[in-house]
């Protein structure tokens, strides 16, 4: 029997890997073709790990093994685990002996439309970070997720972290010149009878700018629906309808015209961009990012 001072067996690497892809697969077959290994190897590899934890991690049903209760809640544990691992030895390997790695987690449309543009600027600035950027849409654990960092829109509502203040957000109505003059839209009080693209996350946004533009009546809702803000500037870039889109998406299309205002109305939402860091962690390479966004985030207005 160990002391209770002992310290704990650490399994090895080979044998966690063992053990994870035999219980995401919930077969030591599978396991071993994925690893390139016997099955049997598999299987001992797994008993080695149960003797170690002291506890079964598979049970047999008939010729199949299924996850006991502890090697479920072990196995989602590991994966994570195992995932960590995987991320930090491809930081270290994209950043070199010469530099460090900085790992961003972005909402998709944000890193695509705005900020990926702009790293060029960030990296000549600071030839010592190489930034990885990985997608967020909701809240997470920095400690499991291993970002060092999030881009954040929403309420200053994250537990746990330092959020710090970035760009409101300000949303205008645009279309394609083509479909302006295909529906002859001289007035936002056309944008009644014309299709209007619609994002699921936000489905009275057409209304609240309608009444922001003093148009009393409510819309007929028309038109196409879309989970992601990049899908709605493509089909309005396409002629499809009329969308309401923040400013900073769309800089470089307002621009140069490939789409055009509706109208002089904004519409200011009760949300914000942040950025955020976990509480009570102090990090040079953060802080250099923050530094270099907030300075790079002008005021937002319209164009």
């Amino acid at each position: 029997m160990k002391s209770a001072n002992q310290t704990p067996i650490l399994p090895s690497l080979a044998v966690l890997r063992c053990f994870e892809a035999a219980a995401r697969r919930e077969s030591f077959t599978l396991a071993a073709e994925e690893l390139h290994l016997t099955q049997s190897a598999v299987s001992r590899q797994v008993r080695e790990l149960e003797q170690t934890l002291g506890f079964p991690l598979f049970r047999r049903v008939g010729r199949r093994v299924v996850l006991s209760d502890a090697g479920r809640r072990f196995a989602e544990e590991l994966g994570t685990d195992l995932e960590r691992l995987r991320q930090t030895v491809y930081q270290t390997i994209a950043a070199g002996d010469q530099r460090r790695a900085l790992r961003i987690a972005s909402l998709p449309t944000f890193a695509n439309r705005w900020l990926i543009p702009r790293l060029e600027q960030f990296e000549a600035a600071n030839p010592d970070i190489v930034v990885s950027i990985g997608t967020c849409l909701k809240p997470f654990d920095f400690y499991r997720e291993r970002f060092d960092l999030a881009i954040h829109f929403g309420s200053e509502d994250w537990p746990d972290t330092r959020m710090v203040p970035l760009c409101d957000e300000e949303v205008v109505a645009v279309a394609a010149p083509e479909f302006v003059d295909r529906h002859g839209l001289t007035d936002p009080a056309g944008l009644d009878a014309v299709p209007l693209l619609h994002l699921d996350s936000r489905p009275h946004a057409w209304r609240e700018w309608f009444r922001a533009a003093g148009l009393t009546d409510d819309p007929v809702l028309r038109g196409k629906w879309f989970d992601q803000f990049s899908m709605i500037i493509t089909a309005a870039l396409a002629s499809l309808g009329a969308a309401l889109l923040p400013v900073y998406l769309i800089e470089e299309e307002l621009r140069t015209g490939r789409l055009v205002r509706i109208g002089d109305t904004t519409l200011r939402t009760d949300k914000s961009y942040y950025i955020v860091t976990p509480a009570g962690v102090e990090d040079e390479l953060c802080r250099r990012f923050i530094d270099w966004i907030r300075a790079e985030v002008s005021p937002i207005t319209p164009a």
